[in-house]
């Protein structure tokens, strides 16, 4: 079964990271690395990349009759953002959520983890989604 982990970030840690001293920056860095590697080896990664900060990102509306609304960075009220995301391919949904725990222990400054939150998705394929929903269309 296919999951998708997505790892969310705090504004405050992400701007903070400006300040970090480099060998804390290497050894996340590093610890994630070996992450993807593991899971690689282990035939469980499906993908996995860090995303950039607030201040690349784009928001994008379609409008009626006209151009797509597009604005900067997440809705001004957010203090959450997605950071990263890993899409892996295990055994069990257990599996997933070890693996979820191993990415939130990331080191952090000083190697302390934050401890960020990973959000768990099982990745549905279009016969599982709501089937009892979608029976009627089937005919």
């Amino acid at each position: 079964m296919k999951y998708m982990l997505l790892i969310n970030n705090n504004r405050q840690v992400w701007e903070d990271l400006a300040t970090w001293p480099p060998e804390d920056i290497k050894s996340t860095v590093a610890y994630m690395s070996d992450l993807m590697k593991d899971l690689t080896d282990a035939g469980e990664l499906v993908a996995g990349q860090g995303l950039g900060g607030p201040a690349r990102l784009k928001v994008v509306r379609a409008q009626p009759g006209g151009e797509p609304l597009v604005t900067d960075g997440p809705m001004a009220e957010a203090k959450e953002f997605l950071a990263g995301y890993f899409e892996v391919d295990v055994a069990s949904e257990e599996r997933a959520l070890e693996i979820a725990a191993l990415v939130s222990a990331a080191p952090g400054r000083g190697g302390v983890p934050d401890y960020a939150p990973i959000e768990v998705h099982p990745v549905m394929d279009a016969p599982d989604i709501m089937p009892e929903l979608l029976e009627p269309y089937r005919k």
